[in-house]
């Protein structure tokens, strides 16, 4: 096995046989991948595409960037360390275009998978859920420093949690609280008798948007990626909660349509889901919704 597909095992892509059906890469085509992780999406896009040298694969993870240096840094590409939206800024300012755009908005498994990034609760592990690990703000500082009603806000907006009052106040009377185990712990006290959904799910989903700023960093960015699209280039975005799908369904019908001054054309009138044979190998696409939009050639 080479070197690329050792590295691509470590997280399957998820949709990427429709990704590659709708994006179409063409040979020589210039992509842009905003959430490259480990690779699986740009090593499949780049070989279609063959430009390597024209193409910017972005995270903002210090384990992904090794991981697509290995990968790509060889063959041309170019790699950048940084979140998207301060990225895709600096690719504008460069006065770059793309053909292709891709942003998978889900935490890749090696994440959920190594209990010390503190993801998940299916492992025990610190509080931590940075995406990068360079900043200071992490679930930790949320969780034990946070004021009940901050708490109870988050939890409620970002997590949709009818419980979410009782969540914050048990979290408060808990503290210092240092583990994963240990929140999802008290959060299921607030969901007796609660169902196989684990009821902590959604209270881990709030803090890890507030801790890597995941909605007003994707707010912010999408108009940047329109302009950042070659006429006739398309533009994928797959979101794995409703908050991030809303964003992108209202940001992609108000800039679509038959308006007059509208510069995207959307590629399917529904998003694209994973079918029931991915959804087995891959239980992360159960989640995922692949949005696409081509820009309208003037």
């Amino acid at each position: 096995m080479d070197q690329e597909n050792q590295n691509t095992n470590k997280h399957t892509p998820v949709l990427l046989m429709k990704t590659l059906q709708i994006l179409d890469p063409q040979k020589g085509d210039k992509y842009l991948d905003l959430t490259a992780g480990y690779g699986g999406h740009a090593a499949a896009i780049l070989k279609l595409t063959g430009n390597y040298k024209e193409s910017v694969l972005i995270d903002r993870d210090t384990e992904a960037v090794k991981t697509l240096q290995d990968l790509f840094k060889d063959k041309g590409a170019r790699i950048i360390q940084d979140d998207f939206l301060s990225a895709s800024k600096s690719l504008q300012g460069e006065g770059l275009k793309f053909d292709v755009i891709l942003a998978d908005l889900g935490v890749s498994s090696p994440h959920l998978d190594k209990a010390s990034r503190g993801f998940s609760f299916a492992q025990d592990g610190p509080l931590d859920m940075r995406m990068d690990q360079r900043q200071t703000l992490s679930a930790d500082t949320i969780v034990n420093h946070y004021s009940e009603a901050r708490l109870r806000d988050l939890i409620q907006k970002y997590g949709e949690d009818p419980k979410a009052r009782q969540i914050a106040r048990r979290i408060v009377m808990s503290r210092p609280v240092k583990t994963t185990h240990e929140l999802a712990t008290i959060v299921a006290r607030a969901w007796p008798g609660h169902s196989r959904v684990h009821p902590a799910t959604r209270t881990f989903q709030a803090l890890r948007i507030e801790v890597n700023n995941e909605l007003e960093l994707l707010r912010l960015s999408l108009p940047i990626w329109k302009s950042l699209l070659n006429p006739g280039g398309r533009m994928i975005v797959i979101s794995f909660h409703s908050l991030e799908d809303r964003l992108v369904k209202q940001y992609f019908s108000e800039h679509s349509g038959n308006n007059y001054d509208a510069e995207l054309k959307l590629i399917g009138k529904q998003p694209a889901i994973g079918d029931t044979q991915e959804i087995a190998l891959n239980p992360r696409a159960r989640s995922a919704k692949l949005r696409a939009a081509v820009k309208i050639k003037t």
